[in-house]
């Protein structure tokens, strides 16, 4: 009885690190999303460039923290059990 529930226990940590991995879906959709606004604007306000540069790439490096927490959660649950 002790294997199994040893077994259990690391396909559980496998499953949660799969869907730990998944959370990379919506930082990558979102900095794609504020990148393309980002050009839309630069098309509006050429002169505003650096500005708009600034705060696109401060707001992608928030979106991708989501991305590697998700990673980081993931390595351990492998790496845990």
């Amino acid at each position: 009885m002790a294997e199994f529930t040893i077994f259990f226990a690391q396909g559980m940590a496998y499953l949660g690190a799969g869907i730990a991995v998944l959370t990379g879906i919506g930082p990558g959709i979102g900095q794609g999303y504020a990148a393309g606004k980002a050009v839309e604007a630069l098309g509006r306000q050429p002169e505003a460039a650096s500005s708009i540069r600034t705060l696109m790439i401060t707001g992608q490096a928030v979106a991708e923290t989501t991305g590697l927490y998700g990673l980081i959660v993931a390595i351990i649950l492998i790496f845990a059990t």
